[in-house]
């Protein structure tokens, strides 16, 4: 569904990524992980063609890409409602003011309960908590039934229930529509438990397959280049930089695997 191949994108002064690879089949629950500044949004957008590789290419197959971005903002005061904002992923790209349709409204109202979402759709958009704003946003990406969904670090800024309810939505749509979801993050402790493969980004360059496959010293180190130590800890995994190596921690809970190999 999703085929990354030797990407390098750069700007002026700056090369982002380098060489990145991976391939993530239909209906695949892929982490893309990495620290602020380690190029998962310019991925992200290289995916969805609105940035120019230097080098290597991108196949997403023929089945339409839904992305939802980060930082979503939206005015408390904004006159939409939650079910307009999940229309206009729909007909929101065409000028002018869409006219009524059973088609439209019968596919809005489907996408709202998938997401569950229809008992607060009629409500100002601006007016719902965090968690249900990414279930709007979601929706929005989703409606037109794309077969790959991309996603901005959807878990910033949430809190703890809501990260929980938004990982299970999001598990529960790979499972019963056998769609493939990118989601980038900078801490995986929630993806753990659902995510099938991890894409771990840094410094530019990438490393894919499993969790059980790439969260290891021998794996995380070569990626970065200096020593790291991969440490269970109370049915925890510590990412951590070895004493003098430039400071880099992340900190994981330790979830179930599949076994895969690592493009």
């Amino acid at each position: 569904m999703l085929s990354v191949d030797s990407l390098s994108v750069g700007f002026p002064g700056n090369q982002v990524l380098q060489d990145v690879n991976f391939h993530l089949p239909q209906g695949s629950f892929c982490g893309l992980i990495g620290t602020n500044g380690s190029g998962k949004t310019t991925l992200l957008r290289t995916i969805l063609g609105l940035l120019r590789p230097d080098k290597g290419k991108v196949e997403t197959g023929d089945g339409g890409i839904g992305y939802v971005p980060q930082k979503i903002q939206l005015d408390p005061f904004m006159p939409l409602r939650a079910r307009d904002v999940v229309a206009l992923g729909i007909d929101g790209h065409r000028l002018g003011v869409p006219l009524p349709s059973p088609s439209r409204r019968r596919a809005v109202d489907s996408m709202l309960a998938e997401v569950g979402a229809a008992e607060f759709a009629n409500r100002r958009v601006g007016d719902l908590s965090g968690g249900q704003q990414q279930r709007i946003m979601i929706a929005h990406a989703l409606v037109r039934r794309p077969r790959l969904l991309l996603l901005d670090e959807p878990l910033a800024n949430l809190d703890i229930r809501s990260v929980a309810e938004v990982i299970a939505l999001l598990h529960k749509l790979v499972v019963e529509q056998k769609i493939t979801v990118l989601v980038s993050a900078h801490d995986m402790n929630p993806l753990l438990p659902v995510m099938n493969q991890i894409v771990y980004l840094a410094q530019g360059r990438s490393v894919s397959g499993s969790v059980e496959e790439v969260v290891r010293s021998s794996v995380l180190s070569s990626l970065y280049g200096y020593h790291i130590d991969v440490i269970q800890v109370h049915g925890r995994v510590l990412v951590v930089a070895a004493v003098g190596a430039e400071p880099r921690t992340t900190e994981m809970a330790h979830g179930p695997v599949h076994v895969t190999s690592i493009p």
